[in-house]
This record gives structure tokens, C-alpha cells and sequence, in this order.
């Protein structure tokens, strides 16, 4: 199965190292049962247009506790990729906001949140993507589905990863054949009003940061300086928590 991932990207043009990265993270997802991110997404790739496989994201600013990125035309899966990878190489003092513009798909969030997570990093992601809510009382779409992930290391090697989209379904569940759109509305029934406000917010804020207009993500990623994973999961007395298989 990932020789055959490996071989049909290779085939739209990505280098052996992006492939592997591209398959690590379709496979993370099919694993833990996000199938709207998992294998479906080679074949959606492989229609997309528009896709340079030799792009390469680039820092473009950088400040005590920030740094700018530019995705520069490669996938976003690409870009958090290089992101996640320098924030392990060179982690901040205590805190370090990221911004990436032109960023996008950016895939499962909780798979990059968890990389830093492992790494000993708390981390807080989010990210924007075409409109697909409207407001709950209807109307035009205003606001992507706009995951969040948070993510937060353990001493017991099993961090704690909460990953939600804002959408009762997401785009990538279209995508299986998992949803139609028009389940794509924000969750909550009754109560969709707050999903709806999380996910303007989410848009926002990334919005509001980016540089470039389109797609960007924001990251949050800090030093812990307490352990309370392996608490909670003494509390939770085996209760499966979030990011647990």
C-alpha cells in the first residue's frame, strides 16, 4: 500500500523525501480514522491543478518569539511540514507565534500538532480553507471549516492531541464520498451558533495575519513548564482521550 502512495506521487512529480512525508501523512489518517484525510486525498491530488511539485516553502521574517513563512506555491501539507521540522530543530526560548501565508491543504492538523507535541512542545494550530459554513440561520458561506489542534506533551510518551473541525462533517469526508455538502453546516444542532463563532473567529485571526491573501495557518508552539497529561489519564481511569487510538 505506501509503495503503491509512494509510487503514484512520485508520479506526479514529488521528490522520494515530499512523497514520504505526503504517504506518513495519509496513512496517520486512514490509522486513526479520518478517512476524509487519509488515501482519498492521493486521488484528489492527482486532479488537482495547479499543483508544483518542486515549489519549496521559505521563512520570510523572523523576530524574537515569531516567525513568518510563505507556502511559495508548495502543497501546505509541504509547508507545515518544513515548519513543524524547523521548530524541532530550533525550539523557542519560551513561546514563538508562526504565520504561514499561502498555505494550504494543510491535511490533518492534530498530524503536525503531535510531531511537536513528541518533540516536548506544546502546540496550538489552526488553519483556513475555502468558505463552507454559513451562519447557522443561513445565508452565504463566510467561514472555512477551520480545524484546531492542540496538542500537549507527556512525560508517559503519549501526549494529549484534541483536533475538531469547525463543520458537522468536513470537506475531506466530501471528498471520500463519507458526506454531501450540504451536510457541510457548523456542528452542534442547537447549539451550531458556537461552532459558527469558533470558526469566524479561527478566520479571522488567521486573516488577520497573513500577509498574502488566501489560505494561511497559525501556530502557537511553546516550552511546557508542568506535566499534567499523565494526571488527567490517572482521573480519566482509561477513558480514551483525545488523540488516543
Amino acid at each position: 500500500m505506501r509503495e503503491e502512495i509512494l509510487q503514484r506521487l512520485a508520479g506526479l512529480g514529488f521528490l522520494e523525501a515530499d512523497a514520504r512525508t505526503l504517504a506518513d501523512h495519509f496513512l496517520d489518517a486512514e490509522a486513526r480514522g479520518k478517512r476524509g484525510h487519509g488515501l482519498s486525498r492521493v486521488e484528489w491530488l492527482e486532479t488537482l491543478p495547479g499543483i508544483d511539485p518542486t515549489a519549496r516553502p521559505k521563512k520570510v521574517a523572523e523576530a524574537p518569539g515569531y516567525e513568518r513563512w510563505d507556502g511559495n506555491g508548495a502543497l501546505g501539507y509541504l509547508t507545515l511540514a518544513a515548519i513543524v521540522e524547523a521548530q524541532l530543530a530550533s525550539p523557542p526560548a519560551d513561546a514563538r507565534l508562526v504565520v504561514a501565508q499561502r498555505c494550504f491543504p494543510t491535511g490533518m492538523l492534530g498530524h503536525w500538532a503531535r510531531k511537536l507535541a513528541d518533540g516536548g512542545l506544546v502546540a496550538v494550530l489552526t488553519a483556513t480553507s475555502p468558505p463552507r459554513l454559513a451562519h447557522p440561520e443561513g445565508g452565504p458561506v463566510l467561514a472555512g471549516t477551520n480545524p484546531l489542534a492542540i496538542a500537549v506533551p507527556s512525560s508517559d510518551g503519549r501526549p494529549l492531541v484534541a483536533d475538531a473541525s469547525m463543520g458537522a462533517v468536513t470537506y475531506g469526508d466530501v471528498i471520500a464520498g463519507l458526506a454531501s455538502e450540504e451536510e457541510l453546516v457548523p456542528f452542534g444542532g442547537e447549539h451550531a451558533h458556537k461552532a459558527f463563532a469558533l470558526a469566524v473567529g479561527l478566520q479571522l485571526l488567521v486573516d488577520s495575519l497573513v500577509v498574502e491573501p488566501g489560505y494561511g495557518t497559525v501556530l502557537l508552539v511553546a516550552r511546557p513548564e508542568a506535566d499534567p497529561v499523565p494526571a488527567l489519564r490517572t482521573r480519566a481511569g482509561g477513558l480514551r482521550l483525545p488523540g488516543d487510538r
